[in-house]
């Protein structure tokens, strides 16, 4: 394993090279990478196309745009890659918007990079895609022990938390919001685990795309709890783009703000990013859903209660 050298092109898959051991071997990172804390240091190697300091809807639009002219929404230093000549590098298929993917690597590769790299592509679409991606990285790289042993560690915390969820005494109905202007409901694996911390998902289907989301339909589902998670937003910036739910006709009107059930996660570090804490998103869905039975241990740092409701 002394020739490994790993080039994660993925948030999530650097936090699964390292979960499964292999973090001394990761030689560059993209721009998103950022835990464990120790991959800052390394070279960055990709760049998003754009400027992503706009808001939701802006971001929307300029995606939509590139997309539409066939654009990539990110850019890879080709020559920084050759600099680092790895051995591997982890990519994904399962959404152009979120990460550098396959198709933007492959073209790469085939027009400007001159390395030999294997490339694994991970395609995380629901729970159980997450554990074929660990099994992926680890076979790829030479520790698929470690992958087995980080897949049933991962599943027991996942079962202890629903079974204790499971003893709530009401299962409250649950938005959860991925992307605020225009509204975009979760999908993929966010379904299980509202469904998993004892919750009943409202929009979204597990293993599909994150859907488009009607106001409508939301004031006439009128959740007991709303959970704003925007994809790539901190807690910080996501109480900054509130304004886009609460300043919609009737926001006031439904039952979750009524009774101070708006919550805000940190939807860059932990729910849209589908690798090993994804068991403290479930936890952090827990804690939201049934504050008698779970500790608050990751408020403040993975969720909080929207400010307007505190008065």
């Amino acid at each position: 394993m002394g020739e490994l050298r790993i080039l994660s092109l993925l948030s999530s898959a650097t936090e699964i090279a390292h979960a499964l051991g292999l973090g001394a071997y990761q030689v560059g990172r993209s721009h998103e990478c950022d835990y464990p804390a120790s991959v800052l240091k390394l070279p960055v190697c990709s760049r998003p196309a754009f400027p992503v300091d706009g808001s939701s809807r802006e971001i929307d639009s300029l995606v939509k745009h590139r997309l539409a002219s066939a654009l990539s929404i990110y850019e890879i230093d080709g020559a920084l890659v050759e600099q680092l000549r790895p051995t591997h590098i982890l990519t994904q298929t399962q959404c152009k918007v979120c990460a550098v993917s396959l198709e933007d690597v492959e073209r790469d590769l085939r027009t400007r990079l001159n390395t030999h790299a294997s490339v694994i592509s991970l395609e995380p679409y629901a729970l159980a895609d997450l554990w074929r991606d660990i099994e992926r990285v680890g076979r790829a790289c030479g520790a698929p022990e470690a992958a087995e042993h980080l897949i049933a560690l991962l599943e027991d915390k996942m079962r202890q938390i629903s079974a204790r969820a499971a003893r709530a005494s009401s299962r409250p109905t649950v938005a959860a919001i991925e992307w605020l202007e225009p509204l975009m409901a979760a999908g993929n694996w966010v379904p299980e685990l509202i469904e998993l911390a004892g919750g009943v998902n409202l929009f979204g289907e597990a293993g599909g795309h994150s859907p488009w989301l009607n106001w409508d339909e939301l004031k006439a589902a009128d959740p007991d709890i709303i959970v704003a998670l925007p994809c790539g937003f901190d807690l910080v910036r996501t109480q900054k783009e509130m304004h886009w739910l609460t300043g919609r006709p009737g926001w006031h009107d439904l039952r979750a703000v009524r009774s101070s059930n708006v919550f805000l996660c940190d939807g860059n570090q932990y729910m849209n990013r589908p690798g090993p804490r994804l068991t403290e998103s479930l936890r952090i869905f827990a804690e939201i859903f049934h504050p008698d039975l779970f500790e608050p241990r990751f408020e403040h740092t993975g969720w909080l209660r929207a400010r307007e409701n505190k008065n």
